[in-house]
């Protein structure tokens, strides 16, 4: 039966000696919980978990497309489509998304994600030869304008192709590569990173009635098994970023779960991307339907997670979330942004 260990991670500045550092970044811990299935979680020493999975969890990162992973980071959100659950049809032109994306670089992204095609529940299917002219002419115009890295949002191959020609760094696949088999090639022969997120089912179906044994068990097993195949593609560990898919096929309390045991993925020995911003289950607990008056909620998950050691936030609104980031780093002295 697999055993997973959760560390119970911590961020003050006074630390035990025995205290283990999480991925080479600001936080730590000296306990974590031993988890089995179908068994009570145990507390237990960070010293009595095995070696390999220590090494694991405690190995610093190393950077991806050069940017290093000792502090957290953010992602801005940039959507060229025109159904978007916040945003949709915000953009008339490639010079204004771009105008847009660069604006994000300058109030504190550290990486601009740029999508084609909504992802949300029970979004249509949009071919590769749309999505492509929605994003390629703007993916250039924002290289042209930063040489900040540039992720593209696409589960498609050639709109991946496409993308890479165009000056893009990492590819953030919605389906974990199991939508496009021709996609792990692609992003092996270029050497670009790779986002790897978890999914039940399709974006037209996925929150029909989603249901799994042991959430948080289910999404880490998943994502070792497609790291593992992205591996056997060619494409090294230390290009992968995991994502645990927050409301992609989850109710609300799956969504919970995953948020507050989020540092068991720290096992998986990649960086770990949260993308929570403006989501429905932040307004179904707030009470606001209002997607963008999400922006408190978001924030406040965001904050949560980096806590936990989380090293990207993919969030809609940079300048705020940076503040708030900047904030927390200040009084808990942890480091300061660059």
């Amino acid at each position: 039966m697999t055993v997973y260990y959760r560390p119970l991670v911590q961020t003050g500045t006074l630390r035990p000696a025995s205290a283990q550092t999480i991925a080479g970044g600001w936080c730590w811990f000296d306990h974590a919980e031993r988890l089995q299935r179908g068994q009570r979680p145990e507390l237990i020493q960070a010293s009595e978990i095995p070696d390999e999975a220590l090494h694991a969890i405690t190995s610093p990162r190393p950077p991806i497309c050069g940017l290093f992973m000792d502090q957290p980071r953010l992602m801005g959100i940039l959507n060229l489509t025109p159904d978007s659950f916040s945003d949709g049809g915000q953009f008339q032109s490639a010079k204004q998304a771009a105008s847009r994306g660069y604006d994000m670089s300058q109030t504190g992204a550290d990486i601009i994600d740029v999508g084609g095609e909504s992802t949300r529940p029970g979004a249509k299917f949009v071919p590769s030869d749309a999505e492509i002219e929605r994003t390629q002419s703007v993916i250039r115009a924002i290289r042209e304008l930063s040489q900040l890295p540039i992720s593209a949002d696409t589960r498609k191959a050639t709109v991946a192709k496409a993308a890479l020609d165009a000056g893009v760094n990492i590819i953030n696949d919605v389906s974990a590569l199991s939508y496009d088999q021709e996609l792990a090639d692609i992003v092996a022969k270029s050497g670009a990173g790779l986002c790897l997120m978890h999914a039940q089912g399709s974006p037209a179906t996925m929150q029909k009635d989603p249901t799994y044994d042991d959430v948080l068990l289910d999404v880490y097993d998943h994502l070792a098994q497609r790291v593992a195949f992205a591996e056997s593609k060619g494409i090294s560990r230390d290009k992968i970023i995991v994502d645990p898919g927050i409301g992609f096929g989850k109710t609300i309390q799956h969504n919970l779960s995953l948020i507050k045991g989020i540092s068991l993925l720290h096992g998986l020995g990649c960086p770990i991307l949260l993308g929570v911003s403006r989501k429905r289950f932040i307004g179904e607990l707030a009470g606001t339907t209002d997607a963008k008056a999400r922006l408190p909620g978001s924030i406040a998950i965001a904050l949560s997670a980096i806590t936990q050691g989380v090293q990207i936030n993919r969030v809609h609104d940079i300048a705020e979330t940076r503040q708030a980031l900047t904030l927390w780093l200040a009084t808990t002295k942890n480091g300061q942004m660059p």
